[in-house]
């Protein structure tokens, strides 16, 4: 049974920014107020004085998850995904803070109207609190301080074709231009880091053969597209983010360009760590993303990296689209890994899949909680906000059973269409209820998520932690 509206919820295991311990968690309109030692609050501490109080037991106390890497595709593309279901998914993930890429939509964040439609869109539909990241495309420099000031968190760009017309890569002039004006902004350069070059000169067999997609999308490709990317940070003074790693390739060249004074910060994603390109079955293209799930030795590489403190956020890339643009064979497609959609639909799902794979590989709680909530507030200018049990910060909450094991049903899960990679896999670790500002989240009432804007004095140098 779901806890209702606590003003204090108590818990064996509340994750703190310091670590793991018993404690009591009182809230007052919608913040957290205090965080005690365990069962030391009374009635007459907690503000209705009257009940209110969940006592978790062992069930963990966790700070909501902060997810800067949602596709939404609302408005344009809702049949793929919209506010609604993708909210609806993260809150039943834990995740109670989104930011939406500016792509996939249409049309695709790079204006002030733009901007301005997606807001209309998700106005009253958001289950969580959601911002937004503003696009840097061919010809739109123009259009960034406008969009800076209107509270979009950064700038994306890619470097090699998106897959959508609307939202054309950046070639070097490009780069150049838009990382010069966010230098001048101090806004944050998010960018999709594939060389096209690389990309058109890899063998491309279509099929339904996962070692032929792999082939197309080779980590040279990333290693290549990170190095222009440093080279141009560097001139400019721009600070940069790594969107997506999947190749410890470019680790060497993240930790150089750090030596060397760079701002730079990266991101990977459930998916890189937790599933492997010797596991993904011939013609399951719910597996397809771009930069692609690698090898296992690379995985292994990835979460080394990860213990050492080399990404600043695990987010889930979640960009899903219908069933049959996956070309799924179970849905009548022909499972061409060539043809269909790139994206990996598991808002939902990311808590429970990096714990999962965490636990196994020694972690605890504390590490997934810096990787998931702590790292992205921080990389978002959330900090103090966001992404942590302290006072001062929204009571954004989740209660998870880290013990808790479920089977993967894609038909249950909330995002818009039934199409996951983790489709049949057990996990552990499940999330019990989700508290967004003290509310408990119920996905059957009526949505209370609030709109977010970049703070105003949102960091524009990233800390000193090595990523």
């Amino acid at each position: 049974m779901p806890f209702s509206q606590p003003a204090v919820i108590r818990s064996r295991r509340v994750v703190l920014p310091d670590g793991e311990r018993p404690a009591d968690v009182l809230i007052r309109d919608g913040k957290i107020e205090q965080v005690a030692a365990y069962g030391s609050l009374l009635a007459g501490d907690r503000p209705d004085g009257d009940g209110g109080l969940a006592d978790l037991g062992d069930t963990a106390l966790l700070p909501g998850l902060v997810d800067t890497h949602v596709h939404v595709n609302e408005p344009g593309r809702t049949e793929w995904e919209g506010f609604a279901t993708a909210t609806r998914a993260a809150a039943a993930g834990g995740v109670t803070t989104i930011i939406d890429m500016p792509l996939n939509s249409v049309p695709p964040t790079t204006t002030l109207d733009g901007l301005a439609a997606k807001r209309k869109a998700a106005d009253g539909q958001a289950w969580v609190d959601l911002g937004f990241w503003g696009g840097a495309v061919p010809g739109n420099v123009p259009d960034l301080a406008p969009l800076h000031e209107a509270g979009v968190f950064g700038f994306k760009s890619f470097l090699a074709p998106s897959g959508v017309d609307e939202f054309p890569h950046v070639e070097a002039a490009d780069l150049e231009a838009a990382l010069a004006e966010q230098a001048r902004l101090g806004a944050l350069a998010i960018i999709h880091a594939e060389d096209p070059a690389v990309l058109a000169a890899a063998p491309q067999q279509p099929g339904v053969h996962y070692r032929d997609f792999l082939a197309s999308r080779p980590a040279d490709a990333e290693t290549a597209a990170v190095a222009v990317l440093l080279d141009t940070a560097r001139r400019t003074g721009a600070r940069v983010h790594i969107l997506h790693v999947s190749s410890a390739a470019v680790l060497p060249l993240l930790r150089q360009a750090r030596e060397d004074g760079v701002q730079v910060t990266a991101e990977t994603c459930p998916h890189y760590l937790t599933l492997a390109a010797e596991q993904v079955p011939d013609g399951d293209t719910a597996f397809k993303c771009c930069p692609p799930i690698r090898d296992e030795t690379n995985r292994d590489l990835l979460w080394q990296a990860l213990a050492d403190g080399e990404f600043i956020a695990v987010v889930s890339d979640h960009s899903p689209s219908t069933p049959d643009l996956k070309l799924l064979p179970e849905y009548g497609g022909s499972g061409d890994f060539a043809a269909a959609w790139g994206g990996i639909a598991s808002l939902q799902l990311g808590l429970p899949a990096i714990w999962t794979e965490a636990r196994r590989r020694g972690h605890g709680l504390a590490d997934v909680v810096r990787w998931m909530s702590a790292g992205p507030a921080e990389l978002a200018g959330l900090t103090g906000v966001k992404g942590a049990i302290a006072a001062g910060c929204d009571a954004d909450l989740v209660a998870f059973d880290p013990d808790g094991e479920f089977a993967v049903h894609p038909r249950e899960l909330h995002h818009r269409n039934p199409v996951t990679p983790y489709a049949g896999r057990t996990l552990t670790g499940a999330v019990r209820t989700t508290w967004l500002r003290g509310r408990a989240v119920d996905v059957s009432a009526e949505p209370f998520g609030r709109p977010l804007t970049r703070p105003a004095a949102a960091p524009t140098t990233p800390s000193d932690r090595p990523s």
